[in-house]
């Protein structure tokens, strides 16, 4: 199984913290807290470490000072959370090696897609997105993201009934093919099942990309610009 990618969250709000460091736990995130600059100290050399959040309880002196001590490729990322500042400030911080300078108030799924995209710039493992018609899901993490902004978690059937949809893009799957390979969660596998369960995929996932051929089965027609 893939090391989880681990995010340090440091000198942030105390509220702020907690609901973030939920909110990447649910992601697929191990996430580890170091509320003062003192604890901040111990993780500047961790090899477990990828990214380290610093919020604006860390006075600017100390950020810059961190971020001195930060410039191998080995060492972690550093992203800044801060209230609005003037823009020199900013480009001061990533001239001198922040990763990423976000303004706060910021909402929490583009704080988490910066170090996404961060990670991947390192060549970690983030998370395995998968874009649909009105959703975003997260496959590692079994989380659906709708664009409205309501966020719903799948269950484990329904990733491998995802998963298997995926795998077979344009291909007609019979309930036969389904039940091999996607068995139901409970011992109810029944045919009549199966339509259940997709209507319960789709309704979550708000796509019909996923389209009942009539005698046959089911097919996965994948939204526009997806590969051919």
């Amino acid at each position: 199984m893939a090391k989880r990618p681990v995010v340090a969250l440091s000198c942030l709000g105390e509220e702020f913290a907690e609901t973030f460091a939920d909110y990447l736990e649910r992601r697929g995130y191990e996430v580890v807290q170091a509320a003062e600059e003192w604890e901040l100290r111990s993780l500047l050399a961790s090899p477990q470490v990828d990214v380290i959040v610093v919020g604006e309880n860390l006075p600017p002196s100390a950020t810059l000072g961190l971020l001195r001590r930060l410039q191998k490729d080995t060492d972690p990322a550093i992203m800044l959370l801060r209230p609005k500042t003037e823009l020199v400030e900013t480009v001061l911080a990533l001239e001198f090696g922040a990763a990423d300078v976000v303004d706060m108030p910021a909402d929490l799924r583009e704080v988490a897609a910066r170090i996404a995209g961060l990670l991947s710039r390192r060549g970690k493992a983030g998370p395995e997105l998968v874009s649909l018609e009105n959703s975003t899901v997260d496959i590692r993490s079994a989380l659906v993201m709708h664009r409205a902004g309501g966020e719903e978690q799948l269950s484990p059937g329904q990733v491998a009934l995802l998963k298997l949809f995926l795998a077979h893009p344009r291909k007609v799957l019979t309930r036969d093919d389904i039940i091999a390979a996607a068995p139901a969660e409970s011992s109810d596998a029944f045919d009549r099942s199966i339509d259940s369960r997709i209507v319960r995929l789709r309704r979550k996932l708000d796509t019909e990309s996923i389209v009942t051929i009539r005698g046959s089965g089911y097919r996965f027609d994948p939204p526009a610009g997806w590969p051919e």
